[in-house]
């Protein structure tokens, strides 16, 4: 069955074959405007929707489109032609989990799509062709390709040298009946699954397109510009001969790195299709959720996990070195032989980042993909350690060279990724119980913590200076999200250190949370604005600048309810969030905010994401703040969370030129998809570490029935949960399969200022009530269970 969804012509699709859980969505509307995705582990190929290869992205202008293999870009763009005519534009686009899918117009009699899928394990991305006629017969198909052989760094932006505009000139050749470019040591291959009849080679070879440069301004629509001023490529052409009939015939395509990986690619791609259907199929069945009331959430959820998946890479042989804001490039201090990580976002920040995996980390953890993120914190643990002599500074922005932008220990900033460093690390280790894992970052975890307050506090008042995540002139030296993190920092750092038996350090942790935890309201609390202050300045005087921030000590569950509730209440107003037509999500400032009064109007899904959460840490209906982020994931790529939602300051992406857009996907909103749903509604939250889990879940408001399956504990464990509320009757169902749990609590959350009246624990009559535990977000009522495996039920019908 088919549902269109509006005017913008997306549809809805159950997705075929392996994956009966995961799904397709499909849009015509305005293709030349939207880009798209395809990823493996090792390559990507960025494109638009139309099966454009238009010029793409702002870090190197114009370039971080076509298909690369991190850190390398290949090519700018494959076009096919059957029998002398051009194939597209599409007609219609469809998005599936690992692959994309054309609908192309028919030439002739022929019936025409195409299919992009880039393989695991293979530095190599593959197009297949799809024919189908009537009447059969040969055809002639010509395949053109671009390539654009350069690094990942420098970029456009540089201001010493070398800049992108240093790249060398490509060259092309026929060898053995495929096309190779090379530009010094960088190469690229292009061929098919089958030989080519004849092979050509150039300066232009773009399919229909004359090879338009755009330059710097970057003022043009993206269909408008075919290369951007840095562009040094080269073209070729290979012609096949392909019999068709009305039986469906794919030509296989394929753009690598190396000549194995184009034989690897190759040689069998619908083998190599079917794994990868197979690998996303099981992907999608982790953390399946059920939420009748909130189906828009509940795709946002199934689709987080592609999405998470597709920004997943692997880089080798990083040459550590500290570009400085792009202001130098001196000799690598050390090498990393391989890094996996979850990658910002397409098409301009495909690279490993802290703060961004810090907050992806909860949706990691949701979904079930431990793996990448606990990878992701290794590889920062390495490239920090190597650059900056162990000191415990997490580094900020590392490029698939090994180019390290910023996050030296000479830089100001990184203060907030230093110290919510332990606390993605104690959050990987509760889902995971990996002892492994917490002995190789416990001792980094520590020395980042020890760094921030020893080095970063000159006044001694327990605030950290330096930059937090607002990276913005007119603050004050201390940070409110540097102060909130740093506590919830300590306090995950004092249960790391008791769990790997460093007293010492869990006594200093204890130590200072007894200090700064008191002090934090009556210091950060501004009472004018009903907020908190943004940061200190001197005297530990408040600033109050309306940043997206001022929500942290809600997110963390820092602040009292009093305090909470009011400044969540403020920041619903039109001054703080957006209204129709615009995305209803959390702006950067409000209204009157920002270093310079005249605010920011522009809604992230980050920001949108730490609210949502926030309203469930105090028991608060997220629907506004869920749906923000849920509902856009129709709005560039179906399926897709952009950085950046259509705001009063910032229109749609597709309405916007080619080097001002944000990203198309980005990772660390899904923190406001995933974990509102999995560890705030149903309420899942274990602690492997000590064998132990609590599912406490929390209906919202307007839902009576939530379900989740498959949420994935440990190695091999998992647990799926049942949440039902009929009237004044509240049951919790679980079903555990998981010998890492020894403690299991089941509950139900309650409105404040109710009790329970009667109570059933797996069919029994309990004579006595439940152990109450009053929250922020309600009163808990739990109870220990002897046998955690299998089957349970806790019913508890309220006064």
């Amino acid at each position: 069955m088919m549902r269109a969804l509006g005017t913008a012509g997306l549809v809805l699709a159950l997705f075929p074959a392996t994956a009966g859980a995961a799904r397709e969505i499909s849009t015509s509307d305005r293709l030349a405007d939207r880009r798209e995705v395809v990823a493996g582990d090792r390559a990507y190929a960025v494109g638009f929707q139309d099966g454009g290869w238009y010029a793409n992205g702002w870090h190197i202008t114009g370039e971080m489109g076509g298909v690369w293999a991190p850190p390398l870009k290949l090519a700018d763009g494959v076009w096919f032609g059957v029998d002398g005519q051009w194939v597209g534009p599409a007609t219609r686009f469809t998005s599936g989990a690992g692959y994309v899918r054309y609908d192309l117009p028919k030439l002739d009699d022929v019936a025409l799509s195409r299919t992009d899928f880039v393989p695991d394990g293979r530095r190599a991305a593959l197009f297949g062709l799809t024919l189908t006629s009537s009447t059969p017969k040969t055809v002639a198909i010509d395949v053109d390709v671009h390539s654009e052989l350069l690094n990942a760094y420098p970029w456009s932006s540089s201001e010493g040298h070398p800049t992108a505009s240093d790249n060398g000139q490509d060259t092309a050749a026929s060898e053995q009946g495929v096309l190779a470019f090379r530009d010094g040591a960088l190469t690229a291959f292009a061929g098919a699954d089958r030989t080519a009849q004849s092979v050509q080679t150039g300066p232009g070879f773009r399919g229909p397109r004359a090879g338009l440069i755009c330059g710097p301004d970057g003022k043009q629509p993206p269909s408008q510009c075919d290369d951007g001023p840095v562009g040094r490529g080269a073209g070729g052409r290979l012609r096949y001969s392909v019999r068709v009939s009305d039986k469906p015939t794919t030509l296989w395509f394929a753009v690598a790195a190396t000549r194995a990986d184009l034989t690897a690619a190759a040689r069998d791609p619908q083998a190599l299709l079917d794994r990868k259907l197979a690998a996303r199929a099981a992907l999608a069945e982790r953390s399946t959720v059920s939420l009748p009331g909130d189906r828009s959430l509940q795709k946002a959820v199934d689709y987080g996990k592609q999405n998470l998946a597709d920004l997943t890479q692997t880089a080798k042989d990083l040459q550590i070195r500290f570009v400085d804001r792009g202001k130098a490039y001196p000799r690598p201090v050390g090498v990393l032989k391989e890094a996996t990580f979850i990658g910002a976002g397409y098409p301009d920040y495909p690279w490993l980042f802290a703060t961004d995996g810090e907050y992806t980390a909860f949706a990691a953890v949701a979904l079930g993909q431990f793996e990448p993120i606990k990878a992701h914190l290794k590889a920062l643990q390495q490239v920090s350690d190597r650059l900056n002599a162990k000191s415990g500074k997490v580094a900020h922005e590392i490029v698939t060279d090994g180019s390290v932008y910023f996050g030296a220990n000479t830089d100001a900033g990184n203060t907030d990724e230093s110290v919510k460093f332990p606390s993605a690390v104690a959050l990987v280790w509760r889902w995971t119980g990996d002892r492994r894992f917490l002995n190789d970052l416990y001792d980094f975890s520590r020395r980042a913590m020890r760094y921030v307050v020893d080095n970063l506090d000159k006044d001694k008042d327990g605030w950290p200076e330096g930059l937090g995540n607002v990276e913005r002139e007119g603050m004050g030296e201390e940070k409110l999200d540097n102060a909130v993190y740093l506590i919830r920092g300590l306090a995950d750092l004092a249960t790391l250190a008791n769990d790997t038996g460093d007293g010492a350090t869990a006594k200093w942790a204890y130590d200072l949370l007894r200090q700064l935890r008191p002090a934090f309201d009556r210091t950060w609390w501004n009472e004018a604005s009903q907020q908190y202050a943004d940061s200190l300045g001197s005297s530990n005087a408040q600033l109050v600048q309306q940043h997206w921030i001022g929500v942290t000590p809600m997110e963390t569950g820092l602040a009292p309810a009093a305090h909470a509730n009011t400044a969540l209440d403020v920041r619903e107003t039109d001054c703080f969030s957006g209204t129709a037509p615009f995305n209803v999500g959390l702006f950067h400032t409000g209204c009157t905010g920002g270093p310079e009064g005249k605010g920011e109007r522009t809604v992230f899904s980050l920001n949108t994401a730490i609210k949502a959460v926030a309203d469930g840490n105090y028991g608060r209906s997220q629907r506004r703040y869920t749906d923000a982020n849920a509902k856009t994931m129709l709005d560039e790529q179906p399926g897709a969370l952009p950085e950046i939602l259509p705001s009063p300051d910032q229109n749609r992406n597709i309405d916007r030129c080619w080097t001002c857009r944000s990203m198309f996907m980005q990772a660390w909103g899904h923190y406001g998809t995933a974990w509102p749903v999995i560890a705030q509604q149903l309420g899942v939250q274990p602690n492997l570490g000590r064998r132990r889990l609590d599912v406490v879940p929390n209906l919202p408001p307007d839902q009576e029935l939530i379900s989740g399956r498959s949420i994935r504990l440990g190695e091999d464990g998992t647990v799926a949960v049942r949440a039902l509320r009929d009237g004044k009757t509240y049951e919790t169902r679980v079903t555990l399969r998981s010998d890492d749990v020894r403690t299991l609590r089941i509950g139900v959350t309650l409105p404040h200022g109710t009790r329970p009246q009667r109570v059933w624990v797996d069919g029994k009559r309990q004579k006595y009530f439940l152990t109450p535990r009053v929250t922020k977000r309600g009163v808990e009522f739990t109870v220990s269970v002897t046998r955690p495996q299998g089957r349970h039920v806790v019913t508890v019908e309220r006064r």
